[in-house]
């Protein structure tokens, strides 16, 4: 996440346009870059909020206090970093106007890139802002928490219901507005034999794991390993929804950055390809390498993948034996013996 607006963010503390926290002051910091690096004045008690594991890992090892969810309450400033989902950062700001105490600072920013000039007219509207400036790309913006923020403008803020076809989902995370049709092809071509412990690589909220184990009856227990916090909670929503005769485990881990310590019959996974706009295929690449390392021996791997990105390289270096079992305009399917 090294892309974030961060200097935006920092720029009002820096020209002297806000106060920064004294060492007494309570601060809340939603969407702390696992980057992040201060000020030296910025001397407030911080409590970051970071759900995105990498990042999480980062601030931990600096020696933040850092939790994947906001807690507590009454903080003397907020600041909300945004990102490149809409709903997300409204999220973020109806979060910050819960958690910080009346008459308190929030501070935020996003990219020019991600809609800030929309999103400051949007909280305008709604709340009113006492300044704004644009700097670094960015537009940062900063109000007071009303005593009493109207409910129908939290509810307008956050007004992500979570759920789309049927299963729970979360805002910022893979296909917050439905079922991949990449993950539903997938799922489309398991054999129905499958069968003992699975895993769900990068599960998002658990689609896989469910259609998983309406679709193999063998399937002993399934696994489910995601970066993204509220993702993984919603999986855990979705597994409990609809397969609860299912055993299932839930890992918040790092598959490019921590090791799997679990071995599997099989493993099924849509893997990510971008940290940013541009595709990445390296990600799914290392996550390939991740699921050799983690699969038993003559276990197998399931993904599905856009179809330019070259997977097939990679799968023929680590596994013994591979192949295609379905494409379409869009994916490929593809399989590898361990």
């Amino acid at each position: 996440m090294n892309d974030t607006p961060l200097p935006t963010l920092l720029f009002p503390f820096e020209r002297g346009l806000v106060e920064p926290p004294s060492g007494q002051d309570r601060v809340l910091f939603i969407g702390a870059p696992g980057s992040l690096r201060l000020p030296e004045d910025f001397a407030g008690r911080l409590s970051m909020v970071q759900g995105f594991r990498p990042d999480y890992l980062a601030l931990e090892r600096a020696g933040f206090a850092v939790t994947p969810e906001a807690t507590g309450e009454n903080y003397d400033m907020t600041l909300v970093l945004c990102g490149r989902h809409r709903r997300e950062n409204e999220a973020r700001l109806a979060e910050a106007l819960k958690r910080t105490k009346a008459g308190g600072l929030i501070v935020a920013a996003t990219a020019k890139k991600d809609g800030g000039g929309s999103l400051r007219k949007r909280v305008e509207e709604l709340l009113g802002i006492e300044d704004h400036a644009s700097k670094h790309h960015g537009v940062v913006f900063w109000l007071r928490r009303p005593v009493a923020p109207d409910a129908a403008v939290l509810a307008s803020l956050g007004d992500f219901n979570g759920e789309a076809d049927g299963f729970a989902t979360v805002a910022g995370g893979f296909s917050d507005d439905g079922i991949d049709a990449g993950s539903a092809l997938l799922a489309s071509c398991l054999p129905e034999d499958l069968s003992g412990k699975i895993a769900d690589f990068a599960a998002g909220w658990g689609f896989l794991s469910v259609a998983s184990a309406g679709r193999c009856p063998g399937i002993q227990s399934v696994d489910l390993y995601e970066a993204h916090h509220a993702s993984l909670e919603a999986a855990r929503r979705n597994m409990a929804a609809h397969a609860p005769q299912m055993p299932a485990r839930f890992f918040w881990h790092d598959l490019l950055g921590e090791e799997v310590s679990e071995r599997y019959d099989a493993i099924l996974m849509n893997p990510p390809f971008h940290r940013s706009r541009a595709a990445e295929p390296d990600m799914g690449q290392q996550m390939i390498v991740s699921a050799a390392r983690a699969l038993k021996p003559r276990g197998k791997l399931f993904l599905v993948a856009n179809r330019p990105l070259p997977y097939e390289e990679m799968l023929s270096k680590h596994f013994s034996a591979h192949g295609e079992l379905l494409r379409d305009g869009t994916f490929k399917v593809l399989w590898a013996r361990k």
